[in-house]
């Protein structure tokens, strides 16, 4: 399972600044999918040596009441469950009563603590963390979140143990193995239901009140000779809605189960409509790169005005998610529920398909064609070939110059004409772009023997 790391504080000492760096909210790769909402407390680590969650917790500061209270209680759950805890304080204000607080709350319920000093840009690293040794958490940290400061180092000494742990990537097209799938969504809208239909009987238990399953759940089963492993996730409930512990957590879960899964099913209740849960959950997905079928259970309860209403609802809300096939169906009656898992194949074989370097260059010849990308300060900038770098998501690989000024807008451009030639339905599409190096810089002023005689010459006609 992926390690969980929690960042735990008082209020303003860049625990959000950090938990954007470390999930690299802000990038291209959330930029390629406009709509993608960024604003999460749970995200997949990126930066460190292996895959991670990471948790951005609300800041206590001791002394709580009210609200303050419920960050605090949700504070202390969330070092209970995770593998790490990083405290984080800040360097320019010096040890207050709060961070010694929050280090006692960490001491008592953390597996195992790391002290971050942030806000240590333009500081000498050993005197910003000198007075932090008072805290009794070990040796501090200095670093600075806003400006990427000895963060990368401090990744790897925090992932150092879990290295080792991490299990080989599973996009092995192996036909015996059998396809993992994750079905998640929010409590109650009807995965446990799904997945009895899909198995064909009745394996999971089924209630009606939210939060009937705990724990992912692996359900494997057979279907035409194809082997099949269906995750039943708890499901995801709003922040204001979750008080026990253990479905708080359940949120984890389900981004755990998420990580494991080559295929997500993605379930909304369609009487409910799409929910910010719903946009949440399936942009975690996206982010992590996942091959993804999204399901709106049901539907069959719906009157005309209503059906049309949701698929309105699913254009304007879900523009991220275009790439995804969209399914309307009824769980407990079973009405379409027989083409799921044929979506889910189809996905799968886009996130693995293999596309020769020759094919993807001459498709970006014709792109570029067709439609050039734009000037940057009266250059034009210049695509010259592609190849693929990865599967399970496809990660084109593309070399030019003044690559780094490509336009978010080119860049979806070259996804959809990619997704479309090449039919990579179902999954998402990963760009990375290279700039070559010049190879006649530094050589401008360097000439042959016979053009510097020659330009001699021309020097004199020019002085008489």
């Amino acid at each position: 399972m992926l390690p969980v790391i929690a960042l735990i504080g008082r209020p303003n000492v860049g625990k959000s600044t950090l938990f954007n760096r470390l999930t690299r909210s802000r990038d291209a790769i959330v930029a390629d999918y406009p709509g993608l909402t960024r604003d999460r407390q749970y995200g997949f680590g990126r930066l460190g040596p292996v895959p991670y969650i990471v948790i951005d917790t609300g800041g206590v500061a001791g002394g709580e009441a009210g609200i303050g209270e419920l960050m605090a209680g949700q504070t202390v759950r969330a070092l209970q469950e995770v593998d790490v805890a990083v405290v984080m304080v800040d360097g320019r204000s010096g040890v207050t009563a709060a961070d010694e607080y929050v280090v006692e709350l960490a001491r008592r319920h953390a597996n195992q603590t790391w002290l971050a000093v942030n806000k240590a840009e333009g500081l000498d690293p050993d005197m910003a963390a000198s007075e932090f040794y008072a805290l009794g958490l070990g040796d501090p940290v200095a670093i600075s979140a806003a400006h990427g400061d000895r963060v990368s180092s401090f990744m790897d000494e925090v992932l150092a143990p879990f290295v080792d742990a991490q299990p080989a990537a599973g996009d092995s097209k192996d036909e015996n193995k059998a396809l993992r799938i994750a079905v998640i969504g929010r409590p109650n809208v009807g995965k446990s239901t799904l997945i009895n239909r899909l198995i064909g009987e009745q394996r999971l238990v089924v209630f009606d009140q939210p939060g009937t399953t705990r724990d992912s759940v692996v359900v494997p089963f057979e279907r035409d000779g194809r082997h099949y492993e269906l995750v039943d996730t708890a499901g995801v409930r709003r922040k204001s809605k979750v008080h026990a512990t253990v479905e708080k957590f359940s949120i984890v879960k389900a981004l755990q189960a998420m990580e494991r899964a080559q295929v997500v099913i993605a379930v909304l209740d369609a009487s409910e409509g799409v929910t910010e849960q719903d946009v949440s959950l399936m942009g975690l997905a996206v982010e992590r790169g996942r091959a993804l079928v999204v399901v709106a259970n049901k539907w069959d309860g719906l009157g005309a005005e209503q059906r049309r209403h949701l698929k309105s609802e699913l254009e304007r809300r879900l523009p991220f998610l275009d790439f995804a096939e969209r399914m309307t169906i009824s769980a407990l009656h079973g009405t379409a529920v027989g083409d799921i898992l044929p979506a889910t194949e189809r996905a799968y074989a886009a996130a693995t398909r293999d596309i020769s370097t020759a094919a993807l260059t001459r498709e970006l010849e014709a792109a570029v064609t067709e439609h050039a990308p734009p000037l940057v300060r009266g250059r034009r900038i210049r695509l010259r070939y592609a190849h693929q770098g990865g599967r399970n998501p496809p990660l084109i690989i593309i070399h030019g110059n003044q690559t780094e000024r490509l336009p978010d807008a080119y860049r979806r451009y070259l996804i959809n004409r990619f997704r479309k030639v090449f039919r990579l339905r179902g999954t998402p599409i990963r760009l990375s772009f290279r700039t070559s190096d010049n190879p006649y810089k530094g050589k401008r002023n360097k000439l042959t023997p016979r053009q510097a005689r020659h330009r001699q010459r021309l020097m004199k006609k020019v002085r008489k």
